[in-house]
């Protein structure tokens, strides 16, 4: 006999929290779509060749096997997705003569990655995405509707202070540039920068000085500006009062006009800030980028990150398209609310009514009882198992329905139906004929 073990990586929740996971899910499709965002849904899988022109990780990409298949049909060309930008990107070069664009999708699914399972991390996963993507051209101020979207969700989840921390990679761009970096260099020094948080500033001084052609002296200033945890205004104020480069002056322009965009969309001052730490280390993202930091839950990381780019759809069709978009790693927020209470957890059944088997035999009224409860769209269970009314009674109090029906001979032969209300204990008794009416107006009120 087998033992059964969880999996590592791989989390399931019991029915209570399954059912809290599930409205939280719900409530981040719910604020994309009151926004515009069209749902989509793509296979599971992509092929192998897919995955890797997009430059996932071949280490930690899940390939599809059929083990028991003849010595050459056992290895496939199809893998789990790691992420939704690669399905995307390919959705978007396979359809666009039959989208319309600026194309506004919202995609939440799972993903699956193979990396080493720890804190906040899984193997299999759901992200929440957001992006709008463009043919040819995309306002910059879409780069300011995609965070507040995101901020809206958040704020509906009830998951405290947070801040979506805002950049542009074209400001860092052209301050290493400026500083004397080898443009080909620039990806190194953005990835070093982006280890800022988790590393520290000695190390990323370190790491910069060490890259050919900076200038050390001229490195102080910057990264005295990066880590000086300024208001967004004095953030812009100090950017647009240097003269750079074009790269850069384009930056700057583009954080202005998402911080304008964000403050007429009216997203709290308290909820987003400039930052110039952000750089994200991914080389397609060529614009602004975010990253966002939960103030209650300082050990979980960025929840949620994305960014502005050009062309993420160019290894499958030859058009530009630019893009914008964001994702929430529900898998990775979620818990964290379970856990603090932030997310309450409710009753481990989705119907609001059980309905009980008083006497022997009792079963098809009980059903009956049911379909009528049902027919005016209340959300019933019927028990069904040969057990006395306590037992039944106790089972409804740990799964946590609202009400339960009780039916006897007694009451059926007096056109009766007994409620009781499982939470104040009171009991009613009902005329047959509008019961089931009364019982559902009774819980839409």
């Amino acid at each position: 006999m087998l033992t059964p073990r969880p999996l590592s990586g791989f989390p399931e929740f019991l029915p209570a929290q399954q059912l809290a996971f599930n409205r939280a899910l719900a409530l981040i499709r719910g604020t994309y779509e009151a926004h515009g965002f069209t749902p989509i849904e793509t296979p599971s899988v992509e092929r192998r060749d897919v995955l890797a022109a997009k430059g996932g990780d071949e280490a930690e990409i899940y390939a599809l096997t059929r083990p028991n298949a003849g010595p050459a049909e056992r290895e496939t060309e199809l893998a789990l997705h790691f992420d939704l930008s690669v399905p995307l990107a390919r959705y978007v070069a396979q359809y666009e003569s039959r989208l319309v664009f600026p194309f506004q999708r919202s995609q939440v699914q799972k993903v699956w990655r193979g990396e080493r399972p720890q804190a906040g991390r899984y193997r299999e996963f759901y992200q929440a995405d957001l992006d709008v993507v463009g043919r040819g051209s995309l306002s910059p101020l879409y780069d300011a509707v995609v965070p507040a979207v995101v901020c809206e969700a958040l704020t509906r989840l009830n998951v405290g202070g947070f801040q979506i921390r805002v950049n542009n990679r074209r400001v860092l761009q052209g301050y290493f540039e400026g500083l004397g970096l080898a443009p080909e260099a620039v990806p190194g020094a953005l990835r070093s920068l982006d280890r800022l948080e988790r590393a520290g500033i000695d190390r990323v001084r370190q790491d910069l000085t060490a890259l050919p052609g900076l200038n050390p002296a001229a490195l102080k200033g910057f990264l005295d500006l990066v880590t000086a945890n300024l208001p967004s205004d004095s953030v812009l104020a100090e950017l647009e009062g240097r003269t750079v480069n074009p790269a850069f002056e384009r930056g700057v322009a583009e954080l202005r006009a998402v911080h304008s965009g964000l403050q007429d969309l009216g997203v709290p001052d308290d909820n987003v800030r400039l930052d110039l730490s952000i750089a994200r280390g991914l080389e397609y993202y060529t614009g602004t980028v975010y990253e966002t930091r939960l103030l209650d839950f300082p050990g979980l990381g960025s929840v949620c990150s994305g960014g502005r780019y050009e062309n993420l759809v160019g290894h499958f069709h030859q058009g530009t398209f630019p893009g914008v978009g964001m994702s929430i790693g529900v898998s990775r927020l979620v818990p964290a609310l379970l856990e603090s209470g932030r997310l309450p957890v409710g009753p481990s059944t989705t119907a609001q009514v059980l309905v009980t088997v008083v006497e022997p035999g009792g079963q098809g009224e009980s059903l009956r009882l049911g379909a009528e409860l049902r027919a005016e769209g209340v959300s019933t269970e019927v028990y069904l198992e040969p057990y006395r009314l306590g037992p039944q009674l106790r089972y409804a109090d740990r799964k946590g329905f609202r009400l339960a029906v009780m039916a006897g001979g007694a009451e059926l032969q007096a056109g009766q139906v007994r409620v009781k209300d499982l939470q104040t204990g009171e009991e009613v008794l009902l005329g047959r004929a509008a019961w089931a009416r009364t019982i559902a107006g009774r819980l839409r009120g």
